[in-house]
């Protein structure tokens, strides 16, 4: 039996780390729901529409090989309610680490309290991919790194044109 489930981020930019998550939960979730996170004061790299481009460029394989629907959405609020709007149980977390990890229990602590309905479901990096962060490959990108090893082919090049020099 599956489920649905809403992973949340920032997504600015997708990584490879993200894709990951994605792959894993894809195995036993009937739908994924992308949830890319807005927030008034911060000014992203990439605009929802080009995260939400570069999500489905990327995702589209692991949706058909997984059997899986995913769609990406967006949010302003708390995660619990985007879950609640979205129809999903469960909210994925990926964990690269023991600091990961005592944060996101905190989260899930919080959460639990506010949605006891929601479930959440912690999936390890596979370690290829714990080394990476969106933070790290926006800083590479904008040093002017080749970052073709750490994002989707996708967002490696829109990372490629954002800081394309003169």
């Amino acid at each position: 039996m599956g489920c649905t489930a809403l992973f949340t981020g920032s997504f600015d930019p997708l990584t490879n780390g993200h894709v990951d998550v994605i792959r894993a939960a894809a195995a036993f979730c009937d739908k994924i729901v992308i949830g890319i996170g807005t927030h008034p004061g911060k000014t992203p790299l990439f605009n929802v529409n080009e995260k939400s481009d570069l999500i489905r460029a990327a995702c589209a394989d692991v949706a058909q090989l997984a059997t899986c629907t995913i769609e990406v959405a967006t949010f302003a609020g708390l995660a619990v309610t985007a879950a609640r709007d979205n129809g999903a149980t469960v909210l994925l977390r990926g964990l690269r680490d023991g600091t990961d990890l005592d944060y996101e229990m905190q989260m899930a602590g919080m959460n639990a309290h506010m949605a006891p309905d929601i479930q959440t479901v912690f999936l390890p990096a596979s370690p290829g991919v714990r080394h990476i962060t969106a933070t790290l490959v926006r800083q590479i990108a904008a040093m002017g790194g080749d970052v073709s090893a750490f994002a989707p082919a996708a967002a490696a090049a829109a990372l490629r044109d954002k800081f394309k020099r003169p």
